[in-house]
């Protein structure tokens, strides 16, 4: 079953978060998962959440995900997007069609 990873991104340090963004995605794709949302307009609704950068991934299970997580090669990369950005996030388990 696919699982969601959805977060909210506050950039601190946009040369860090560049590197951190150059790095990730093979590590990402490594996993199995890939990108549906990275950045883009963000188009407001009727809702007063204003955030700033949005990033969903897309991984076909909890195991790869976690995997991903996990990972030593993500570790490093991982200090640099906590250097660089704030962020919140919660995990959407998919659903069986």
């Amino acid at each position: 079953m696919a699982v969601y990873s959805i977060s909210s991104i506050t950039v601190k340090n946009w040369d860090i978060y560049k590197e951190y963004m150059e790095k990730v995605p093979a590590i990402i794709e490594k996993h199995g998962g890939k990108y549906l949302v990275r950045g883009g307009e963000i188009l407001s609704d009727d809702t007063s959440w204003g955030p700033q950068r949005i990033v969903i991934l897309e991984f076909p299970n909890i195991e790869q995900m976690k995997a991903f997580r996990d990972s030593e090669e993500y570790k490093p990369v991982a200090a640099l997007r906590h250097k660089a950005a704030d962020s919140e996030g919660f995990v959407v388990m998919g659903h069986d069609q």
